[in-house]
């Protein structure tokens, strides 16, 4: 239109003016169409009318039908509803159902079980399996995990308490029934005392131990529902046992010592008599030892016979005669009897403390678990007051171990052991001091062989009490045979031949190789040894040193060689040493004895030659001392004429008699010395013969016997004698 009028830019007014006049003209055309149609506008109109009555017919139709959906939902919408809650319901029945058959499987004892609890028979084995059964039955149900909620039913609630009320009662007559048991075992083990109060045996608890063992499982479901009954029953079975096995470990005690001791027949009876009417008992209630326990192996005892201690030997100078009797009073026959009484005991001993153990550890189920929070410090009364008088509230004991409550119940149960044994050994070293080597290697052996077993267990700590308490003893009887040695006192009037504690060294050293072979002390007896040695090495010399009437190289000589003679014979290996040691001391003492005695025979004789050693040793020459006039021909020959054969012989002759008198006939050395006598005078002879043929060649002098004559005189006057 722009393009159309080329003046509109330049002539605004001329455009606006023509765009005016074509709309007016537009305008009138449009009404004259308009007015044109009016007849379609009117059936338009009318259509319209009809549309609309039509659209309000549809609306009542769908008013109609809303109401009738607005109905059927508001039934549906019950419908979904009823259907949730029946959902609902049928859930929560099943849970119900759920829960009650849970209480009723799990919380419903059967009527048998309780009739079993509460009138059960606890004496017969069909009865106390009927209650073993019942009792883990009730456990059972007092230990069912109860769901949330549970607790807070009143049913529940009831029938805990039902549970509980069946577990006291049952409790208490459990308990009531053991304790009654444990009575009657007193009363029936009593009654066997009489039968074995004169054997050295002990009464077996192994039908007793067999019938308890039937209620184990009933322990064990005490101990774990009702700890204060489990530990009252426990206190009343160390309570009860205790003095129990006191009567029987004190008579069986006071039989060993009866036999120890040797006792007569009328003495026999005392084992059936009241204890305070025992002269043993009188004799050996001061002994104390120290704490001690014991364990045994299972050798067996051949009976004894009683012997009369009234035909020991005697002998006052014996080294260990110390108020008591001495060892020597005792012989072969009477150690092996007491090394037979004390393995004996040992042997009824042990196998009584292990079975005990044994039964305990199992009835009392104290082997289950081996470490409890805790520590047994002050868990045993040995006074007999409660286990433990801080724990009595039916809370499990504290303890460092079960293995330390079993300990601990043993030692109440055997506590009379301890001394009952200690005063046994005290007895046997008064009866014989040596008699602790044989309960040095008694115990060491079983003290090795318990603690192979179980190093912490009361039979391994009870025996390394004891050992140190024997091998105390043995350390003693070394101590004491040292003080005899320095203390021996010889007689000024006789001879003092073979020194007591020489022969009683000799006595221990033969009685402690036989006992100790193949033992486990070896080593103590090793120390022992060397201590000893070395006190008869000094004391001997002492004594030589000390001795009037006989030499001291007679002393020296024959204790010696006695100790060589033993050392050589038993081959102690840690002796060695000495051995050689003594040879050399008896080979030197002997030497000097046959030299100092053979001076005098030829003591004229000894002197003028000693003279002529003189001379040559100062210078002049042998040829040349036949010139002298103290040593010259004429002198020597009147020197020899006072030594014819015959004065030789008589002087030999005075000789052996001296030297017999010098020696103890016990060590028979007289033929020995006599023979290295025969032998220096012989030397001595052919020393003289050799002087004489080079200080005085060719003068023809000899002496008035040969050597030949020397070994007849020598025999002859041994023969003679």
């Amino acid at each position: 239109m722009m393009e159309g009028c080329e003046y509109a830019i330049s002539n605004a007014e001329a455009f606006a003016e023509k765009l005016s006049r074509e709309l007016q003209v537009l305008d009138g055309a449009n009404i004259q169409s308009i007015m044109a149609s009016e007849k379609q506008v009117n059936i338009l109109m009318k259509l319209l009318d009809e549309a609309l009555k039509e659209v309000d017919q549809i609306e009542l139709k769908l008013s109609s039908y809303e109401e009738m959906l607005q109905s059927v939902k508001e039934q549906m919408d019950q419908i979904s509803e009823s259907n949730h809650l029946i959902h609902l319901s049928n859930t929560n029945n099943v849970k119900l159902l759920s829960e009650i058959e849970f209480l009723v499987n799990h919380m419903d004892l059967a009527k048998g079980h309780i009739k079993a609890l509460q009138e059960g028979d606890l004496a017969s084995s069909r009865g106390i399996e009927a209650c073993t059964n019942a009792a883990d039955a009730l456990l059972q149900c007092m230990n069912v995990a109860l769901r949330p909620g549970h607790d807070l039913l009143l049913a529940v609630k009831q029938q805990q308490q039902r549970f509980s009320d069946l577990r006291e009662l049952f409790a208490r007559r459990l308990a009531s029934h053991l304790n009654n048991v444990f009575v009657q075992q007193g009363h029936d083990q009593s009654s066997t005392l009489a039968q074995h109060s004169v054997e050295l045996t002990l009464p077996n608890h192994h039908p007793f131990h067999r019938d308890l063992l039937r209620y184990a499982k009933l322990m064990e479901w005490l101990k774990s529902t009702d700890y204060g009954k489990y530990e009252g029953l426990t206190k009343n079975y160390m309570d009860y046992l205790s003095r129990l096995y006191e009567r029987e470990i004190k008579d069986f005690f006071e039989v060993a010592k009866i036999k120890m001791t040797g006792t007569t027949k009328e003495s026999k009876k005392f084992a059936t008599l009241p204890r305070k009417e025992s002269a043993v008992k009188q004799e050996t209630e001061s002994l104390h030892g120290s704490s001690g326990k014991l364990t045994g192996s299972t050798s067996s005892l051949n009976k004894l016979s009683v012997q009369s201690s009234g035909n020991r030997r005697s002998q006052s100078s014996s080294l260990l005669d110390m108020g008591n009797m001495s060892a020597s009073d005792l012989d072969v026959a009477d150690r092996t009897k007491f090394d037979k009484i004390f393995e004996q005991v040992l042997s009824e001993l042990e196998p009584l403390c292990l079975a005990e153990q044994d039964f305990i550890s199992k009835f009392f189920k104290l082997q289950q678990h081996q470490s409890m929070p805790g520590t047994m410090a002050e868990a045993e009364d040995l006074d007999g007051g409660t286990l433990s008088r801080q724990h009595n509230c039916g809370t499990p004991l504290p303890v460092s171990s079960e293995k330390d409550m079993i300990r601990q119940m043993m030692i109440k149960i055997f506590r009379c052991i301890e001394p009952e044994l200690n005063n046994l050994i005290a007895l046997g070293d008064k009866i014989d001091s040596f008699n602790s080597l044989y309960m040095l290697v008694k115990m060491s052996h079983h003290v090795w062989t318990a603690q192979n077993v179980d190093p912490a267990s009361f039979l391994s700590t009870t025996l390394g009490n004891v050992l140190v308490t024997v091998k105390r003893n043995f350390d003693k009887c070394i101590s004491n045979q040292i003080r005899q040695m320095e203390e021996v006192k010889i007689s000024k009037k006789s001879k003092v031949g073979i020194l007591p504690f020489v022969a009683e060294f000799e006595e221990f050293a033969g009685l402690a190789e036989s006992i100790f072979k193949n033992a486990e002390r070896r080593g103590d007896l090793d120390k022992a040894y060397t201590k000893l040695i070395r006190g008869v090495f000094v004391n001997v010399e002492k004594v030589a040193n000390e001795s009037q009437k006989t030499p001291r190289d007679v002393v020296m000589m024959e204790n010696f060689h006695h100790i060589f003679a033993t050392l050589s014979r038993l081959k102690i290996s840690c002796l060695e040493a000495e051995k050689k040691e003594a040879k050399q001391k008896y080979t030197d003492h002997l030497q000097s004895y046959v030299i100092y005695s053979l001076g005098q025979p030829l003591e004229k004789l000894n002197h003028f030659f000693e003279g002529v050693e003189a001379r040559v040793a100062q210078g002049i020459r042998e040829e040349e001392v036949s010139y002298q006039l103290a040593f010259n021909k004429q002198e020597l020959r009147k020197v020899i004429k006072e030594y014819p054969g015959k004065e030789v012989k008589k002087g030999l002759d005075n000789l052996y008699k001296k030297v017999d008198k010098h020696l103890c006939e016990e060590e028979n050395l007289l033929q020995v010395v006599w023979h290295s006598m025969q032998d220096e005078f012989i030397r001595q002879y052919k020393h003289f013969e050799g002087l004489i043929a080079r200080c005085y060649p060719g003068s023809g002098v000899t002496m008035e016997f040969t050597i030949q004559d020397i070994l007849d005189y020598c025999s002859s006057i041994a023969q003679s004698h």
